[in-house]
């Protein structure tokens, strides 16, 4: 690697990695250097700069664009003014070098243009509270000196590198900027220096605000609207959860993130934040993710939920007319369509706040941008006022056609993109695999297991929490299934997909069969189903987004055997369970199915708990050899594997079988005596 992309890697990860130098894909960074071009062996300056949608701080060298400096400071011959700055994106490909990297940014001027080494553009909530407070101009000044310098708000692009680049040269002095509504920007001429140089900015910046800030920029405290206890809050939040995904869902569905970080308790505590949340946010970068501005419950801490609820859909309403009339006060004929008028940040005082995206991850940033904005509004009214961008430039940014642009490359999703699955007994064997497919396919997952360690480790091998997270639940608990429902809300924002496959089983005779194995076996299976589904149904009605029930029962559900009574008549109760709620619930588009699994002895927990050697002893075979065993029976000779299982539960969940419930699919490799009649 060339050592100057290697300072300038090394410099991004360690800005990147600490959130208060800059928010999630925030910023970019860049180095200037020399490189031998391998078409003519001379020596030739080059622009490396970290290119669209990257991150700073998990940024590689794949993630940079590098771009012929002479090429790219060129442009300016040829720039056709502020009016029709955007064509520049697209003049930057004809600066590429080689294959290029990364896709250039509509920042990339910024860099190229400024007389530095190297150059840093970043979103650090101090920085940005400077940059929005209503005496910007003279805080910069008074906080500074004459080295940091002010820019007048401007949309990133073209211009503003130039105005940046103008007013280096202007005063050698300065070692950055702050910039206006927006963040700041920092240069230096060894990657040390430009670091060092952005430190400096956000650090001073943080001082001068703590140490000059009002007591209460927020201000005073507003009665009722104190945070509730931990245990109080969290349980608001879980009840109140399925109707703010509806409202969150409304023109499309979303994943959803829930936090009651102390400063978002503290915000919607005081006085003030009606009116700082109706004034929105201000970095380009925030309101994209949070869009302008968030869906606010107001009413006091201790309201009903049964209130709330009402409340929020009188809110969503308005909410909804509000944001469809300040698209139609702004767009133009080459508008991007409007993307949806539902919220995606909704804060609750005295719980939190939600917030919703494409998947875990965008929701879990749209949050953490709003935190963000929550921190800069702190800032600005503890040492002048807030004063964001007006709402024309917000929707410039909002609606801008490259960053629309950018959304139609972004690739298609997944068949299971926005949906929230929880399946019961996931930590190994078939529960494993569903939950390894539903999130192959876009779901997040939510893993419930007896075992929390075992789930836990399920859960990070899918990907962490962004993916899945690992929760504990005893099924026959009617306390413990409602607890795991709630966690499960609370990790991902509701629910849309349920598949009751805990279970159990002891291989015995009628006569060897106690009335405790009985009870064990019904209790786990036939009323773990039925607990899991109804605390399920409630939130899946309550969301009104329809959704999916699915129970892994069994070959044995229709299938007469020997020494298996307890396990056979709970599978068969679990089949009937099927085909009940699928005609009780399909009003609410509910579907429910089940599957008909048999012989699936790799990497089953109920096999390998002493069921495998019993079913192995009624067959007079080694257990080693059951899965065989099983094969041969069947019709096609093939051993059913757990992922079998789990592509059936994929092909009743997915987009190609929306209009199919109460269905029991067989997955059994043929077995002419379970054949459903």
């Amino acid at each position: 690697m060339n050592p100057t992309v290697n300072d300038l890697i090394t410099r991004s990860n360690s800005l990147g990695a600490d959130p208060k130098n800059t928010n999630y894909a925030g910023g970019n960074t860049s180095a200037k250097g020399t490189e031998k071009d391998p078409v003519t062996g001379e020596e030739v300056e080059l622009l490396w700069v970290k290119g669209s949608g990257g991150d700073l701080g998990t940024l590689k060298e794949t993630g940079l664009a590098t771009l012929r400096l002479d090429r790219m400071r060129a442009l300016k011959n040829v720039y056709p003014g502020v009016e029709r700055e955007d064509e520049m994106v697209a003049a930057f490909d004809y600066c590429l070098h080689g294959k290029g990297g990364a896709a250039p940014s509509i920042d990339t001027a910024m860099h190229g243009l400024v007389e530095a080494a190297h150059v840093d553009h970043l979103h650090p909530d101090s920085g940005i509270a400077i940059a929005t407070a209503a005496e910007g101009p003279e805080l910069t000044t008074r906080i500074f000196g004459e080295k940091v310098v002010w820019v007048p708000w401007r949309r990133p692009g073209f211009q503003l590198g130039l105005d940046i680049a103008e007013i280096k040269e202007a005063n050698p002095q300065a070692i950055g900027c702050i910039l206006g509504g927006h963040g700041i920007t920092a240069w230096g001429e060894t990657s040390e220096e430009s670091q060092q140089n952005s430190l400096w900015i956000i650090d001073t910046a943080a001082d001068y605000i703590a140490q000059h800030s009002r007591a209460e920029p927020f201000g005073p405290a507003l009665e009722g609207y104190a945070a509730l206890p931990a245990t109080e809050r969290r349980a608001k939040a879980a009840a109140l959860i399925p109707t703010i995904r509806s409202i969150a869902s409304a023109d499309k569905p979303q994943v959803g993130h829930f936090t009651d970080d102390d400063a978002v308790l503290e915000f919607l505590g005081h006085a003030e934040h009606p009116r700082l949340a109706e004034m929105g946010t201000s970095c380009p970068d925030h309101f994209l993710r949070t869009k302008v501005k968030p869906l606010v419950l107001d009413l006091p801490a201790d309201a009903t939920v049964e209130d709330s609820i009402s409340r929020l859909r009188e809110l969503h309403e308005a909410y909804r007319r509000d944001y469809q009339a300040y698209y139609d006060r702004h767009a133009t004929a080459d508008s991007p369509a409007l993307r949806g008028a539902d919220p995606a940040i909704v804060l609750i005082p005295g719980v939190g706040m939600f917030s919703f995206g494409k998947d875990k991850q965008t929701a879990r940033v749209a949050g953490e941008f709003y935190l963000n904005a929550i921190n800069v509004m702190r800032g600005a009214e503890g040492l002048s006022t807030y004063a964001p961008i007006d709402e024309a430039e917000k929707f410039r940014i909002e609606y801008w056609a490259l960053e629309e642009a950018k959304l139609q490359r972004m690739p298609a999703p997944k068949p299971l993109a926005t949906r929230i699955a929880l399946v019961t007994g996931a930590a190994s064997g078939i529960g494993k695999a569903i939950a390894e497919r539903l999130a192959e396919e876009g779901a997040v997952v939510a893993i419930a297991d007896l075992n929390l360690a075992k789930a836990q480790e399920a859960a990070a091998e899918i990907g962490g929490e962004d993916k899945a997270v690992g929760i504990a639940v005893d099924v026959s608990d009617e306390d413990a299934v409602a607890k795991a429902i709630d966690e499960t809300l609370l990790a991902f924002g509701g629910l849309d997909i349920v598949i009751n496959n805990a279970g159990l089983s002891l291989s015995k005779s009628l006569l060897e069969t106690t009335a405790k194995d009985w009870d064990l076996q019904h209790n786990v299976m036939a009323k773990g189903s039925f607990l899991v589904s109804k605390a399920a149904a409630r939130v899946l009605i309550d969301q009104g987004l329809g959704g999916d029930v699915i129970y892994i029962s069994s070959k044995n559900s229709v299938f007469a055997g020997p020494n298996n009574i307890a396990y056979s008549a709970t599978k068969a109760d679990q089949a009937h369970q099927v085909r009940l709620l699928a005609a009780e619930l399909g009003a609410h588009q509910i579907r429910v199915n089940g599957i008909n699994p048999d012989g699936v002895v790799q990497g089953s927990g109920i096999f390998a708990s002493g069921w495998g050697a019993n079913r192995a002893a009624t067959y007079g075979i080694d257990e080693k050899d059951l899965g065989a065993f099983y094969a041969q029976r069947t019709i096609l000779k093939r051993e059913v594997l757990p992922r079998n299982v789990a592509n059936a539960v994929f092909a009743l969940v997915g987009p190609e079988l929306s209009h199919t419930t109460g269905l029991h699919v067989p997955v059994d490799a043929g077995v002419a005596a379970a054949f459903l009649r």
